[in-house]
């Protein structure tokens, strides 16, 4: 396992942008999965956005205003939100697959053996 930092959330409000950062501090496999996830009170955790090597993936409610990017030689991901609805707030979390099998989907938590503490995105209407 690796420890994850998220930062960068915040206040905005709607059609506004943010942009996340997760710093992994070890080293990371090259074909380690690193995603996003987001998560309201009571409710399950939901998946975002996902990359591994240059495959990347989106839930469709975020396709094409949220972009996720990694840095291997930083060990970084950054969710980049553009035009941000009040609906996607939530606090977010990034995730890393260290070893990734192909068993499950990146859209399941189950791959995923890192967490971070999570960051809080508010978007006021």
């Amino acid at each position: 396992q690796v420890q994850l930092e998220e930062s960068g959330g915040g206040l905005v409000q709607a059609g506004d942008s943010l942009r996340l950062s997760c710093a992994a501090s070890g080293r990371l496999s090259s074909g380690a999965a690193m995603a996003w996830f987001r998560q309201l009170p009571g409710k399950e955790r939901e998946f975002v956005a996902a990359k591994r090597w240059t495959v990347t993936t989106y839930a469709d409610s975020v396709k094409g205003r949220f972009t996720i990017s990694t840095d291997n030689a930083k060990n970084t991901v950054d969710l980049q939100m553009n035009s941000l609805k009040p609906e996607d707030t939530a606090v977010y979390y990034c995730a890393v697959a260290s070893h990734w099998s192909g068993v499950y989907s990146f859209r399941s938590l189950i791959p995923y053996d890192s967490w971070g503490q999570g960051t809080q995105v508010t978007v006021s209407a």
